[in-house]
C-alpha cells in the first residue's frame, strides 16, 4: 500500500457501518498510483436475510425476505502541487429485494434496479491558504452524500422505499433496510476552516427521491472545535418541493427554517463522551422542536472494554425529520430500534425515546452489543399509540480482511396492537425479529 492509498466508506445502511466499524472504512483496490495521485476501484457487495414474526403493513402473519446490493465504481485524487488537490468519485448501485417484502410494507419482494449513485468532483486547498489550515478550503459539487454535524437534521438522502407505498410510485429500487442509495442528486458544498478552531460548511442540496418530495434546500453550519470539544450551529432553509410527490406534510418544506445548537465534549473526564443538540423548526403550520442529550463511558481497564451509553431523544408532534439518520456509524443512532424505526412507524416524530446501549470489544475484529429502547407517544389525541419497548442484540465480526458478518436478534413489545390503535398486526405480543447481514468489499 502506497502513501497515496485512499479509503472510502462505501457502505449503505447502519448495519454496514456496524460491520465495517472494526476496520473504520472500506478498502479500495488501487488501479493506478503515483506521487501525483491514485485511481481506485471500489466494490461493496451486501446481502441480508430478515425475518419478522409480526407485520406492520396491515396484513396478518409475519414476513421473511432478503435484500442485497452491489455498489461499484471508481474514486481517485490528483495533486496539483501547491495549488491543492482534485478528488472525484463515480459509482453505481444494483439492488434487489426478494421474498415477502419487509415487515413494514415498504417493499414487496419484486424490486430490482440499477442506477447511478455518486458522481462528484471536488478540490481541496492543501497548504495554499495557510491562515485556513491544511485543506482549509474544500469545494465539491455533484451527486454525493452530505452530512452536517452529527446528522441529527441532515445526514444523507438515505430513504430507500420499494413498491409498497403509493402503488409503487415512490420506488427507489428496494433493499429498504440495507438502504444502498444515500447521495443527494445535485449538490454544491463549501467547507471552510478544516476541522479545528472556527470552521463551517455551506451547502445547496437537491434530492431526486420521490419519498422526500424532491426537496431542495440551503444549509450551513458554524462550529468551533478546541481541546474541550465542539460547539456548533446549524441552519437550514427549504427552497422547494415537487408538488407531484409532496403531501400536505412535506409541502411545508418550501419556506421552512430550521435552527439548531449542538455540542460535543468529554467534559474533562477521561474515556467519557457527552453530546447534545436542540433544534427548532418553523413552518406554515407552526413551530416544532427536537432535541437529544447523550452520555457514554468506556471502561478501558475492564476486559472487553465495555462502553455504556444513555441517550434521551424527543421529537414534537409534527416535527419533520428531513434527511436524518440512515448513514449512521453505529446501529441505533438516529434509526432507533430495528423494528420500531424501520417497520413499526416510530420514527423521529411525536415520540420520546430513552435509549441504553452496551458495546463490548472481545477482540479487534469482534464487537458485541445490546441496545434497549423505551418509546413514549407524546400527543395521543387523533393519532396512533406507539408506546413500546425494544431490545436488540447484535454482533459484528470481521471474518477476513474483506468479509464482515453481523447477526442481530430483536424483541419488540408494543403496548397496543393495530386493532387497539397501535401498528402491530395480530396482537400486541412480543415480536421476534432476526437478521443476518454479510458484506464483502474490495
Amino acid at each position: 500500500m502506497t502513501a497515496h492509498k485512499r479509503h472510502r466508506l462505501v457502505g449503505g445502511c447502519a448495519a454496514l457501518g456496524l460491520v465495517l466499524a472494526p476496520l473504520g472504512s472500506a478498502q479500495a483496490y488501487e488501479l493506478l498510483a503515483s506521487p501525483k495521485g491514485a485511481l481506485n476501484l471500489d466494490v461493496t457487495a451486501v446481502h441480508g436475510w430478515m425475518d419478522s414474526r409480526k407485520s406492520y403493513a396491515g396484513r396478518d402473519g409475519g414476513s421473511t425476505w432478503r435484500e442485497g446490493y452491489i455498489k461499484y465504481g471508481f474514486s481517485g485524487h490528483r495533486t496539483l502541487g501547491d495549488r491543492g488537490e482534485l478528488y472525484a468519485a463515480l459509482d453505481w448501485v444494483s439492488s434487489a429485494t426478494w421474498g415477502d417484502g419487509d415487515a413494514g410494507g415498504n417493499s414487496l419482494g419484486s424490486e430490482r434496479r440499477t442506477s447511478l449513485e455518486e458522481a462528484y468532483l471536488g478540490w481541496r486547498s492543501g497548504d495554499r491558504f495557510p491562515f485556513l489550515g491544511t485543506n482549509g478550503l474544500d469545494l465539491s459539487a455533484g451527486r454525493q452524500v452530505v452530512q452536517l454535524g452529527r446528522g441529527f437534521i441532515i445526514n444523507d438522502d438515505g430513504l430507500n422505499l420499494g413498491k409498497g407505498p403509493a402503488g409503487g410510485a415512490l420506488n427507489r429500487g428496494g433493499a429498504y433496510y440495507l438502504a444502498p442509495r444515500h447521495a443527494f442528486a445535485r449538490t454544491a458544498v463549501a467547507r471552510i476552516g478544516g476541522e479545528q478552531g472556527l470552521h463551517g460548511t455551506a451547502a445547496w442540496l437537491e434530492s431526486d427521491n420521490r419519498a422526500q418530495a424532491d426537496t431542495e434546500l440551503l444549509a450551513g453550519t458554524l462550529d468551533y472545535t478546541g481541546a474541550a470539544g465542539t460547539v456548533g450551529l446549524t441552519a437550514v432553509h427549504g427552497l422547494d418541493v415537487n408538488d407531484r410527490w409532496a403531501n400536505e406534510f412535506t409541502r411545508q418544506r418550501d419556506g421552512m427554517n430550521v435552527y439548531s445548537l449542538r455540542g460535543e465534549s468529554d467534559l474533562g473526564i477521561e474515556n467519557a463522551a457527552f453530546a447534545a443538540e436542540y433544534a427548532r423548526q418553523y413552518k406554515r403550520s407552526g413551530s416544532e422542536s427536537a432535541w437529544y442529550a447523550e452520555a457514554s463511558y468506556t471502561f478501558a481497564e475492564l476486559a472487553w472494554t465495555p462502553t455504556l451509553t444513555y441517550r434521551y431523544t424527543r421529537y414534537s408532534a409534527d416535527w419533520d425529520s428531513l434527511f436524518t439518520g440512515q448513514n449512521s456509524p453505529q446501529l441505533g443512532t438516529w434509526f432507533q430500534g430495528e423494528v420500531a424505526a424501520n417497520y413499526a412507524g416510530i420514527f423521529a416524530r411525536n415520540t420520546g425515546i430513552q435509549h441504553l446501549g452496551l458495546r463490548l470489544e472481545p477482540t479487534e475484529r469482534l464487537s458485541l452489543g445490546a441496545l434497549f429502547f423505551d418509546f413514549t407517544t407524546l400527543k395521543r389525541r387523533d393519532t396512533r399509540n406507539l408506546d413500546a419497548r425494544e431490545l436488540d442484540l447484535y454482533a459484528s465480526w470481521m471474518a477476513t480482511e474483506h468479509i464482515a458478518i453481523s447477526p442481530l436478534l430483536g424483541f419488540y413489545k408494543p403496548d397496543k396492537s393495530a386493532a387497539e390503535g397501535g401498528s402491530q398486526v395480530g396482537g400486541n405480543g412480543t415480536n421476534v425479529y432476526a437478521q443476518l447481514v454479510v458484506a464483502a468489499f474490495f
